[in-house]
């Protein structure tokens, strides 16, 4: 959708999209509604019409907080899915000290290529909703290697166990974050609060106050705060995409903690 493409622009191109047409809109509306109607015609709308755009207004402040809460609750989600598989990762690293060598060696050649292949490819991917078909290949490797037999004693076979738990966690949180990069917003609640937003501004046009430079502003004002609030659901409705971005650095500390080759972006 267009919300889409206004998400992963830059936040200064989404508040210039969002905010300058609109409120310029907003403040020509009262100088051509003045152009029709004249001032004793539309006051007589200020009682009835107060009453029904306070009710329009508070079903529009509802339906706009609402969005704002679960897009950002998404948003610091998104986060933590990227601290569950750094956490998970690096409990990888500890284990593997509890195994044989060489298959240790494997496992943390394996998961230091994933973890770097998910910085390198996967957060550029999830920039534009996709998802790296190399990183999916990475992981891929992580099991092989994990899963390589060799014969073991007791003890290794819980270790190992215990390690795959661990990569699985890694898959999930990976699987959690494609899922989000897509963004959070469904169109029909794009369409809503779009709507709602032109319809609550659009009701001040039936009101009038005997000083029209006043009006003018206020409608700006309400203009400027509503398209504001939507602002603030695109720039983190694509929680790695945009400007308001969830990095990779959980996974870049974990690399240069525990893997021989320091992690690049």
């Amino acid at each position: 959708s267009d919300m889409n493409f206004i998400a992963t622009q830059p936040l200064w191109i989404a508040a210039v999209i969002l905010l300058v047409p609109t409120t310029l809109l907003a403040m020509a509306g009262p100088i051509l509604v003045r152009r029709f109607f004249d001032f004793k015609q539309l006051r007589t709308n200020n009682e009835v019409a107060g009453f029904k755009f306070a009710t329009v207004g508070v079903l529009y402040a509802v339906l706009l907080a609402f969005a704002v809460i679960v897009v950002w609750e998404k948003f610091n989600q998104a986060g933590s899915e990227v601290a569950k598989e750094a956490g998970a990762a690096a409990t990888v690293y500890r284990l593997i000290r509890g195994i044989d060598p060489e298959h240790a060696a494997a496992i943390r050649k394996a998961t230091t290529g994933y973890l770097n292949s998910a910085i390198t490819s996967d957060w550029p991917a999830m920039a534009n909703g996709k998802q790296s078909r190399a990183t999916t290949e990475a992981l891929n490797e992580v099991y092989q290697a994990t899963l390589k037999f060799h014969s073991f004693g007791g003890d290794e076979g819980l270790i190992l166990a215990e390690i795959l738990r661990q990569i699985d966690r890694i898959s999930e949180a990976r699987r959690e974050r494609l899922v989000m990069s897509d963004g959070i917003v469904p169109t029909i609640i794009w369409l809503v609060l779009l709507g709602g937003a032109f319809l609550t501004v659009g009701f001040t046009l039936f009101f009038a106050t005997e000083n029209l430079r006043a009006q003018v502003l206020m409608t700006g004002a309400l203009s400027v705060l509503i398209f504001a609030g939507l602002l603030t659901v695109v720039a983190i409705d694509h929680p790695f995409a945009g400007t308001v971005t969830v990095g990779p650095e959980p996974l870049m500390s974990v690399v240069n903690d525990f893997a021989d080759t320091p992690a690049k972006q």
